[in-house]
């Protein structure tokens, strides 16, 4: 997959914005508040239709603006995609995918699979709970519609049941009903459950190597998937807190409630993590090892990389296909020769 080019109006502080990507590796360059990160977020929402950063649809669009859009084209296996999002002040953003407006956001995903690192990944480890659930959530919608499906049915039937909890406090006859929205909370519950775990085992081999190596070999990085409940005590554990969750008027377990645990040597690094591998500038605190185990492992997908100076790239010798200078809201394309020197 390679994003061949994205266009901005209006969007943060791009008035007007064209630029095509090479399939290689491009480089946002520019002093910091010029809007090289704004690109990447822009990006970001065509694959998942939310921000990185957590901002409101009216927080993206330019002062004085009514809406923004954003159009990014893309090749996927062979066949080009057109994803065109408009942001609107008050009202519901509208997606098209080949110009035929989509009616729910999950027929977005699987489009545009990225992987984006930013300093707001520091939250995956030092916030609570709920941002590592974001981050799980957010990775397998994009890999599997079931999945989608599964979390959205769960999370309307959480609502229900948590509003039935509020409702019998008034009406204690409603009470009979509740065993209807158990059992379906617990049938999609368990599936969620298993397939959140089936994704961390998978994740985990995969992360323990990469940062075996990106350490020199002197860390094992561990993940593990840690649920509120089991899936074979689902039923069991909701059957017996129910007069908790009836005093206190909301579902007390269940993966709503899940979490991750990152560990080296032991220690919790949601405890005591350092921030070192995880910085706005990829490059600046890390060691000749791990800066050239990085660069060597990005270099044959398409990369988009914002920086505030090329040095480090062209000491490490990295292979740059395209240079883009970024100026307050304005971009300039660069000839590789003019950005070494």
């Amino acid at each position: 997959m390679n994003i061949r080019s994205i266009e901005l109006k209006n969007f943060r502080n791009y008035e007007d914005l064209k630029i095509s990507f090479d399939a290689g590796t491009n480089i946002l360059s520019g002093d910091n508040a010029q809007g090289k990160t704004n690109i990447l977020e822009a990006v970001y929402l065509c694959g998942t239709t939310k921000s990185h950063r957590g901002s409101r649809d009216k927080e993206m669009i330019r002062f004085g603006a009514d809406e923004a859009h954003i159009r990014v084209v893309l090749v996927r296996s062979g066949k080009e995609y057109q994803i065109d999002m408009h942001l609107k002040n008050g009202r519901s953003k509208g997606i098209a995918v080949n110009r035929l407006p989509i009616r729910k956001a999950g027929e977005l995903f699987g489009i545009l699979n990225i992987v984006f690192f930013s300093p707001e990944d520091l939250n995956i480890i030092k916030s609570g709970p709920a941002e590592r659930r974001r981050f799980l959530d957010t990775e397998l919608c994009q890999l599997d519609r079931i999945y989608l499906s599964d979390l959205t049915n769960y999370n309307k039937i959480l609502n229900q049941r948590n509003k039935l909890l509020k409702d019998i406090v008034y009406r204690p006859d409603l009470q009979d009903t509740l065993q209807v929205w158990d059992m379906q909370l617990i049938d999609t519950g368990r599936r969620i459950i298993r397939r959140r775990k089936q994704f961390v085992d998978e994740l985990r081999e995969l992360v323990r190597d990469i940062h075996y190596r990106i350490s020199g070999e002197k860390e094992e990085l561990l993940i593990r998937y840690e649920p509120n409940v089991k899936e074979s005590l689902f039923e069991e554990e909701l059957n017996r807190i129910r007069l908790r969750d009836l005093k206190l008027c909301q579902t007390s377990v269940g993966p709503h409630r899940d979490d991750l645990l990152f560990s080296i040597r032991d220690a919790d690094l949601r405890k005591f993590g350092s921030q070192g591998l995880l910085l706005d500038d990829v490059l600046s605190e890390l060691d000749s090892n791990r800066q050239n185990y990085l660069l060597n492992n990005i270099c044959n997908i398409q990369t988009v990389i914002t920086c505030t100076g090329l040095d480090e790239f062209v000491r490490n010798r990295f292979q740059i296909n395209k240079v883009f200078e970024v100026i307050n809201g304005q971009i300039f394309e660069k000839g590789l020769l003019d950005s070494v020197q």
